[in-house]
């Protein structure tokens, strides 16, 4: 019975709070009734998009009352009112998402009164459920149903406002595009990196070795001591561009990623780090088939500069790493023990890492409150 009470008054409140919002639009009429007028006069034609705006913001509430209630959020889908006033105009009176809202807000005017419908079930239920439940032991068969209206209420204001799949498609080609354009700027940003690496590193090594060979050339017959000394010298600067072409190489894709897979170089990665990393494989990883190349690149390099980070900044001594097998994809957790409080826009890499993710559709999660811990979660979409 106290179980049925407290459901039935949570739902109550649900459908009051929908009363008190249908009420608020009914007195927006005369915000629609003003706009539309100004509008129709021209004068007033700039009152449009804000008006929209505001039912944006309306619809924007409604759906996270309806979220509370059902632990579901409702996505939102609608093209920015920007640009010139012409343009502000179009794209109000012509976006998939005005008339979504302006068809909830005209149900609501009809629906949103249901808690007129649960009030008279309070007193009832009171009676027949206290003495149904009281007496007989049996569950509540009248309280109940308050439930059942605000279920209602929300299943409604679920398909009200749900945008429309023209609006949804145009939200994914507009993230589509913003993420071209990102993966665009990292891939130049990368090609700048490699090349600047080559330039300053194997280059000059090569550009020196190469001197040297030609001066051994020339005192070999009248000098050979000086001419094995350059030698020497040549073949020493012939092991550090080596190892700088390794270095570069190892940018682009390490061949450890190749020959040993994710799991195998995140844990050389562990060994190398400057903390004390543990390694965590979840999920079968190990064992089962391996995650597409461009997907274990992403990974790698996703925890190699978490973990680098983490080195750097945190201040930390420990770190873990989780790599866990999903059903339809790979998730990799880097939580380090510092002192946390991590700003995305300082220089820390994190930009570089939602760039390199997003270009797979996947996504980013960081969690760094001021005191730590900092854990950056990984996910990326793949088929096994």
């Amino acid at each position: 019975m106290w179980k049925a009470m407290r459901q039935a008054g949570r739902a109550t409140v649900h459908l009051a709070l929908a009363a008190v919002m249908a009420f608020g639009l009914y007195l927006f009429i005369t915000v629609l009734l003003i706009t539309a007028t100004g509008t129709l006069a021209v004068v007033g034609a700039w009152l449009l998009p804000e008006t929209v705006l505001l039912i944006r913001r309306i619809a924007g509430a409604k759906r996270q009352m309806t979220a509370a209630w059902t632990g579901r959020q409702i996505p939102e889908a609608y093209q920015a009112l920007t640009g010139p006033l012409r343009q502000r105009l179009r794209i109000a009176v012509r976006a998939p998402g005005t008339r979504t809202d302006l068809l909830w807000m005209l149900a609501s005017y009809f629906y949103g009164a249901l808690v007129f419908l649960a009030l008279p079930l309070w007193p009832l239920g009171l009676v027949v459920d206290g003495v149904w439940c009281g007496v007989l032991r049996r569950e509540a068969v009248v309280l109940p149903l308050i439930t059942r209206l605000a279920d209602l209420e929300a299943r409604w204001s679920q398909a009200l406002l749900r945008p429309s799949p023209e609006a949804l498609l145009a939200a994914r080609v507009k993230e589509l595009a913003v993420t071209r354009a990102d993966a665009i700027a990292a891939h130049e940003a990368e090609l700048r990196r490699i090349e600047r690496d080559l330039h300053d590193g194997a280059q000059a090594r090569l550009v020196a070795l190469s001197m040297r060979i030609g001066l051994a050339q020339r005192a070999y017959d009248r000098d050979p001591d000086t001419a094995r000394k350059l030698l020497a010298d040549a073949q020493d600067h012939a092991q550090e561009a080596l190892t700088e072409l390794r270095h570069v190489v190892r940018g682009i894709h390490p061949p450890i990623l190749t020959d040993r897979g994710l799991v195998g170089a995140v844990r050389a990665l562990a060994a190398s780090s400057g903390l004390e990393v543990t390694v965590e494989v979840l999920g079968g990883l190990e064992e089962g088939p391996r995650p597409p190349a461009a997907v274990e690149a992403a990974a790698y390099f996703a925890v190699a500069e978490a973990l680098t980070n983490a080195a750097k900044h945190s201040g930390g001594r420990r770190a873990t790493v989780r790599l866990l097998r999903l059903r339809a994809g790979l998730r990799a957790v880097v939580r380090d023990e510092g002192t946390g409080g991590v700003d995305e826009h300082g220089g820390s890499g994190l930009l570089g890492i939602r760039r390199r993710v997003a270009a797979l559709d996947g996504t980013v999660t960081v969690t760094s409150p001021a005191g730590g811990p900092t854990e950056i979660e990984v996910e990326l979409p793949c088929v096994w």
